[in-house]
């Protein structure tokens, strides 16, 4: 009975392996794809500052260059407002309107680079886990090695198309993105 049982757990074990490796090889397919495609979404964003939320609305292009564009959607009051984020650099253009967002994570990120945030981070950041949620594959990924990285959560559908994600620092949640009509170009 004791190997009986022995082997059960082994089975279970192993199974249990073959899921983690396959969810694993999900998550690499999906980051050697954003290597080579460029992709185009949209993002609502919530930039969470503890006392008060800020939620927008990005309509967002990516090359796989690392360049992201984008132009605010909503709400109507900033709509229009259009950007670029690359490594080295970032960009508004307004003409009578201000888009004014306080810095996250001590000057690490603004809400409107999430999305940026969001695109190099699959593309090359550290994966740390890979797990089912629901019908979700969540993948746990940070932005660098480095001590004060960004985590980002990332869920994924069945056809492994980024649904959602959270950006978090020092264990807070700083930026909530719903991701909708992600396609590759």
């Amino acid at each position: 009975m004791k190997r009986l049982i022995g082997i059960v757990l082994l089975l279970c074990l192993l199974c249990g392996c073959s899921r983690h490796e396959e969810n694993m090889d999900r998550a690499m397919a999906l980051r050697s794809k954003l290597q080579q495609c460029e992709v185009a979404f949209s993002a609502e964003l919530t930039a969470d500052y503890g006392n008060k939320q800020h939620t927008f609305t990005l309509d967002c292009q990516a090359d796989v260059k690392g360049n992201l564009k984008f132009t605010v959607a909503a709400p109507e009051k900033i709509a229009g407002i259009t950007g670029s984020i690359s490594q080295n650099s970032g960009k508004l253009t307004f003409d009578d309107k201000i888009l004014a967002f306080d810095i996250l994570a001590d000057g690490l990120v603004s809400p409107v680079s999430g999305p940026w945030v969001l695109m190099e981070t699959l593309r090359g950041g550290y994966l740390t886990s890979c797990s089912q949620d629901g019908e979700y594959l969540r993948v746990a990924i940070d932005d660098s090695y480095a001590e004060n990285a960004l985590h980002l959560e990332v869920w994924l559908d069945s056809e492994d198309t980024p649904q959602g994600c959270e950006i978090y620092w020092q264990g807070r949640r700083l930026l909530s993105m719903n991701i909708k009509n992600f396609r590759y170009l």
